[in-house]
C-alpha cells in the first residue's frame, strides 16, 4: 500500500465520499481514475499524475485539535498504517484516508500514549475498515 503524501492528494481524498465512521475515526475514499487524476500544472509544464503508481493509497490525518500531544499522534498514525496492512482493501483502484474526528476521552487514557490507548485505538480501527467493506 502505497502513502499519501502531497497536499493536493489529501484534498482530493477528502472531497471523496465518507464510506464509514466511527466514534473517533471517518473513512474518506477516493477511486483512482488514471485519465482525471492530474493535478493543476504550472504553465509550459505537463501535468503530474496526482497518484502515479499500482494499487491502494492510503494517509493518515490525525489534527492537533484532536490529539495535542505528538506522541499520541504518532501513536495514532503507526496505529493507523499497522491496521490498514491487515485490512483488505489491496484490490482496489482508490485512495483512502483516516481522519481522526474527535478526541480520546483523557479521563479514561490520561497517559499520551498508553498501551489501553493504542488497543482502543487498534480495536475502533478494525471495526472501520469492516464497515468499508
Amino acid at each position: 500500500m502505497l502513502r499519501m503524501k502531497t497536499r493536493a492528494q489529501f484534498q482530493a481524498v477528502l472531497a471523496g465520499t465518507t464510506v464509514a465512521r466511527t466514534s473517533h475515526f471517518a473513512l474518506h475514499r477516493r477511486v483512482i481514475d488514471p485519465a482525471d487524476s492530474s493535478r493543476p500544472s504550472e504553465p509550459g509544464r505537463h501535468p503530474a499524475p496526482l497518484f502515479d503508481g499500482e494499487g491502494p493509497w492510503l494517509g493518515a490525518m490525525v489534527p492537533k485539535r484532536w490529539a495535542r500531544r505528538a506522541v499520541t499522534r504518532n501513536a495514532i498514525k503507526r496505529q493507523i498504517y499497522q491496521v490498514s496492512a491487515g485490512a483488505e482493501l489491496g484490490a482496489q483502484q482508490a485512495a483512502f484516508l483516516v481522519r481522526l474526528r474527535a478526541a480520546f476521552d483523557k479521563a479514561r487514557f490520561p497517559s499520551a500514549s498508553s498501551p489501553a490507548l493504542k488497543l482502543a485505538v487498534r480495536e475502533e480501527l478494525q471495526r472501520l475498515f469492516e464497515r468499508a467493506k
